[in-house]
């Protein structure tokens, strides 16, 4: 720098003299101190506070920010700790485009770009001022979702960056304030001669699209396995079995065994169906299972030699119910979600009425992280069973999904199968559950080896059959009693079926202006889940219980017959 500035000096002196030289000189001395003033790069820490506390104190945001470019990261990404999908943002500010990547997978990246976005930001800037690390900082705002977000940047530094993509070309922000409950706020600013190479990401060569790049993250935070992909539940002789899927019951019936990961305590289990139909216009009954085969006999043995061959219930009113009940030697099936077809969705949404666009799938998603004790780190039968007698019947995709959380709202060990009155095998002769036409109902004996706290029993229960006095339409009251003491009594009962009107194109309309699927039922509507009841019976000592269902089911009307599937699972702690 010195024999820089002597030779500048010599070529001044004989160009103006010694006078006009040192004046030079004086403005070049400046301009260089003013220059190492202000640095090349920055690296800043950005520490998040959510509802005033710090949270995830050891992994702040890190951004490295130079005239040309910011890469927004994080610290764990730099001390090799960070947990998949790895994702970081580069900006470049010559054109306001940036390029987020990610890892995704071990070895597997991907990355998408940008060049519009940023330039549609857009702010409010404000008169406020306050200084943060040292460096004198400006106010904008703007609002985004209904969220009110502000922003503290600086332009002493003459350059940009920002620990998110929101506003990277105001200046280098150093906090950014969320509805005043999640502040990132910089908590050190380190002057570097440049960003150093070798902490750029690697980026995909051949980018995506922000959709998909957002779909493929979003799917890598997850487990899915896969089930089934447009499977058809028929009714149909010609319905066969291959490799993978197995089919009973005249194709009403699909099954595929599936490996579970051990599931950690906390996670969050899914079980999600669409459905379409593909020839059946009606509403039915729908289940989706699994086969425990925990003891000498189970449900597959009932599908694959036929349902007499199971354990056989008889209440006293004179017919005889197989492979409903839990015995000493048999667990009924466990039915994670019970479901109920719209009439004709998809196939039938050539019928046309004024003001109603019908929707082309149904989608049920429900919850069953409390059954995981069952089937972590086990392979078993999953099944979806549709009852109907239509050759094109329904066509159907399942997953089971399981994200890993902390959510704790159960402590539940103990998974219990007690009883399932779903006539799953209904198209291969299981009797319908009629069996509450008696006054004993449903009974099952049960009998624990250890002590069980918190007891509760998952029920689900809805009510089928008849016409204007079947039990589908009328309310009925459910009771529970176990070991000869009422557990709980409720009425099932649905009231909100005409909200699902869109799923129900084929549903027929009567002269009263009401649609079949308006009508309230006892306890599920046209297209959509029942849930079921949590209901808690305490602490259970190890030995012999009885526990008893019973419901006020109608008389026979003709031909038609009232009928109630029910469904319960007992969960404690061991």
């Amino acid at each position: 720098m010195k024999k820089g500035c002597a030779k500048i000096l010599k070529k001044l002196a004989n160009l103006a003299g010694m006078k006009q030289a040192f004046f030079l000189l004086l403005i070049l001395i400046t301009a260089i101190a003013y220059s190492q003033k202000q640095p090349v790069a920055v690296k800043v820490s950005y520490q998040k506070i959510s509802l005033g506390k710090v949270a995830d104190a050891d992994n702040p945001i890190i951004i490295f920010s130079d005239a040309h470019k910011t890469l927004v990261s994080n610290k764990s990404i730099f001390d090799g700790k960070a947990s998949f999908p790895i994702e970081q943002s580069l900006v470049y500010h010559i054109d306001s485009s940036y390029v987020i990547s990610a890892e995704w997978s071990k070895g597997k990246h991907i990355a998408t770009r940008d060049s519009v976005s940023l330039k549609k930001q857009s702010f409010e800037l404000l008169p406020d001022t306050k200084t943060i690390l040292g460096y004198k900082c400006k106010k904008a705002r703007t609002i985004i979702n209904s969220n009110t977000i502000e922003i503290w940047y600086t332009n002493d530094l003459k350059l940009k960056g920002a620990p998110s993509l929101l506003g990277q070309e105001l200046g280098l922000v150093l906090e950014t304030n969320r509805n005043g409950s999640y502040i990132v706020t910089a908590t050190n600013l380190e002057k570097l001669k440049s960003i150093p190479p070798a902490i750029l990401p690697a980026i995909a060569n051949r980018p995506v699209d922000m959709l998909t790049y957002r779909d493929v993250l979003w799917r890598s935070r997850f487990i899915t396995l896969p089930v089934f992909k447009d499977e058809i539940i028929n009714f149909s002789d010609a319905s066969k079995s291959n490799d993978s899927i197995l089919r009973f019951a005249n194709g009403t019936i699909a099954l595929r065994k599936i490996k579970f990961p051990e599931i950690n305590t906390g996670s969050q289990v899914f079980v999600e169906l669409k459905e379409q139909s593909n020839g059946d216009a009606y509403d039915r009954t729908g289940s989706v299972f699994l086969i425990p085969e925990d003891q000498q006999q189970s449900f597959m043995d009932g599908l694959r030699d036929g349902a007499t061959t199971l354990p056989e219930y008889d209440n006293g009113n004179g017919k005889k119910y197989h492979g409903i009940l839990r015995t000493n030697s048999y667990s009924p099936l466990l039915e994670l979600m019970r479901f109920f077809t719209p009439f004709g969705i998809k196939q039938y949404g050539h019928i046309q009425l004024k003001g109603k666009d019908w929707h082309e799938i149904v989608p049920y998603r429900q919850d069953v992280s409390e059954l995981t004790p069952l089937f972590s780190n086990k392979e078993m039968w999953v099944g979806v069973f549709i009852g109907n007698y239509d050759k094109g019947g329904h066509k159907v995709s399942l997953d089971i999904t399981i994200h890993k959380d902390e959510v704790q709202y159960n402590e539940d060990n103990f998974v219990l199968p007690l009883f399932n009155t779903v006539n799953v095998m209904e198209m291969a002769g299981q009797e319908y559950a009629t069996m509450f036409n008696s006054s004993k109902g449903l009974e099952v004996t049960f009998t624990l080896e250890k002590d069980v706290k918190n007891v509760r029993l998952r029920y689900i229960t809805t009510g089928h059959g008849g016409w204007e006095n079947g039990d589908e339409y009328l309310p009925k009251k459910n009771t529970i009693t176990l070991d000869g003491n009422v557990a709980f009594a409720f009425v099932p009962w649905r009231q909100d079926c005409g909200s699902y009107r869109l799923f129900n194109p084929a549903s027929g309309n009567f002269d009263n202006g009401l649609s079949s699927s308006d009508y309230s039922r006892s306890n599920w509507c046209p297209g959509t889940i029942t849930n079921p009841e949590f209901i808690d019976l305490g602490n259970l000592k190890a030995g012999t219980h009885t526990l008893t269902v019973t419901i006020p089911q109608g008389a026979p009307e003709g031909n038609s017959f009232s009928a109630w599937n029910v469904s319960g699972v007992l969960l404690g702690e061991e």
